[in-house]
């Protein structure tokens, strides 16, 4: 009996040892007299097994070593993020232009579009740059200077370069204005254009500034002329823009299906002209073929 509350007594003693020496707020396991040991970063226990809430046996270094952190990325549940789509189809979206405007090729292939011409002093140079490699291109003419420069657009068309409507000067606002105002700015353009080179066709229409309305290219489509819009603008009629920001502009932005918007009759041409030398070696370089559209 005496033996019996020594043993009780004993016992008493030693979960009051435990519970002086075991950190505050943590009650101890059922089994804490026999497995009563501070555990270490390095004994963590690895998270319980799934299915019996026992935990995983992490006695050996391998089982310690393998056991993911918590904040490792491949321990998240979080589905992994969805790749990026392939790029689109150049045909697909040909037609994401403001109002539904053209604005890409169609294919693979890409178009040089050059406005505000004919000029004397440009449009010879940036006609020998497209000779010289065998390129087609755009020219979206104004009126008043086909009429002033005929044998400029005359070139443009023997060298078999496609000719675009830009209206008769330019006129930004030219949308705003009634469906005969806007058709009679076109027709005279176009009268123009034809003068200088009978017989050509005069497939697009470009409006001054993007600055489209729907009645606008309502106008042209029934004057059988498509409203072209463009890709990339390098903005190199800017004055402030130099041969390296036109450059890296148009390398950056362009791709396949690319319309590109450049200038042979505004105020910067010759920075624009310097950058196509190096346009030209990178498109060559990424194999892009050209379109006249």
């Amino acid at each position: 009996m005496g033996r019996h509350k020594l043993g009780i007594a004993a016992a008493v003693a030693a979960l009051l040892v435990l519970a002086w020496v075991w950190p505050e707020g943590d009650a101890p396991p059922a089994d804490a007299l026999t497995t009563a040991t501070e555990p270490t970063v390095s004994e963590a226990p690895a998270p319980a097994s799934e299915g019996d809430g026992e935990a995983d046996d992490t006695d050996s270094p391998e089982a310690s070593e393998s056991a993911p952190e918590a904040s490792d990325p491949a321990s998240s549940s979080e589905a992994p993020p969805t790749p990026a789509p392939p790029a689109a189809d150049p045909a697909a979206n040909s037609y994401d232009g403001p109002l539904g405007t053209r604005n890409r090729t169609g294919d693979d292939s890409v178009a040089l579009t050059f406005d505000d011409g004919p000029s004397p002093e440009w449009t010879p140079k940036v006609l020998d740059m497209l000779r010289e490699r065998g390129i087609k291109a755009t020219f979206c003419v104004i009126g008043a200077y086909a009429e002033a420069y005929p044998e400029l657009v005359a070139d443009i068309a023997r060298e078999g370069h496609t000719l675009c409507n830009h209206s008769w000067f330019h006129e930004f606002d030219l949308g705003k204005g009634s469906e005969e105002a806007i058709r009679t700015n076109l027709q005279r353009t176009n009268d123009a254009i034809a003068r200088a080179a009978p017989g050509i066709e005069i497939k697009y229409f470009r409006h001054p500034g993007g600055q489209w309305t729907d009645r606008a290219i309502a106008v042209a489509a029934d004057m059988r002329m498509e409203s072209l819009h463009w890709t990339v603008d390098p903005s190199d009629w800017d004055k402030q823009k130099t041969e390296a920001q036109i450059r890296s502009h148009v390398l950056d932005q362009s791709g396949p299906g690319a319309i590109l918007l450049l200038h042979d009759g505004a105020s910067n041409q010759k920075n624009m002209c310097e950058a196509l030398e190096s346009i030209f070696a990178e498109f060559e370089q990424r194999g892009y073929a050209y379109t006249g559209l």
